[in-house]
């Protein structure tokens, strides 16, 4: 059985909300946190399988279209492995909010389909997010919990606490060696 580490996207990996874009609809509208890059890196070449589970429920708003999600996806992806990093899946939940599917966090579906998918050991794996979602999403799943947040306040009942995935990656690399 593989260990891997699920990443959320808007939060973890990419920047949301700031004064350059609200919500990610086209790939020029993408900008990686920092230490974004750098830290998938490292993380792929120390053992980890590297998955992004992501809820976009603009494409069932009518916001934003499968094909356009897809090329975003892509760049994100080629991004990535032009420094070296490698995501093994990207998997959306498309659904419009209360949907009532079981893909979209705080439901563990896509977390579990992709363990199935790849035979991974949710007990041996992660989930970091930005959001309670995130959390509970990764708790239903059976997975160690890393919620990303530069305030303790609001922990979520998050497993451990970074201000940011390249702290986060090096703590999981560190645990992962001993």
């Amino acid at each position: 059985m593989k260990k891997a580490v699920f990443l959320d996207r808007d939060g973890v990996i990419n920047e949301v909300k700031t004064n350059r874009v609200r919500f990610v609809n086209r790939p020029d509208q993408f900008y990686f946190l920092e230490g974004v890059p750098e830290a998938i890196k490292a993380l792929s070449q120390s053992g980890f399988l590297l998955f992004v589970v992501t809820n976009q429920g603009g494409v069932g708003l009518g916001h934003l279209s499968h094909e356009k999600l897809h090329s975003i996806h892509d760049f994100m992806v080629k991004e990535i492995e032009k420094e070296g990093g490698f995501i093994q899946e990207v998997s959306c939940c498309t659904h419009k909010p209360q949907a009532g599917c079981t893909c979209r966090k705080p439901e563990p579906g896509m977390l579990i389909g992709l363990a199935e998918k790849y035979t991974i050991d949710l007990g041996q794996s992660f989930m970091v997010g930005d959001r309670e979602v995130d959390i509970v999403a990764g708790r239903k799943a059976g997975c160690t919990t890393i919620l990303l947040n530069d305030s303790s306040s609001s922990t979520f009942n998050a497993d451990y606490i970074f201000p940011d995935l390249l702290t986060a990656s090096r703590f999981l690399i560190n645990l992962s060696d001993s």
